[in-house]
């Protein structure tokens, strides 16, 4: 079994909130497309986390 590598992002307040803007357009895009967004939902909670 391998054995999944961690990766660190530092980023600013601004960066974050810009990510954080962007992962919820990409949600948002896919929820009209019809997809699943659980991992986008994931990512969101995870950076939000970090304001």
């Amino acid at each position: 079994m391998l054995k999944k590598e961690k990766r660190y992002l530092y980023l600013s307040n601004d960066e974050t909130r810009l990510v954080v803007q962007s992962l919820i357009r990409f949600k948002n895009k896919l929820q009209q497309q019809g997809r699943y967004t659980d991992c986008v939902d994931e990512l969101i909670l995870k950076v939000s986390d970090t304001l």
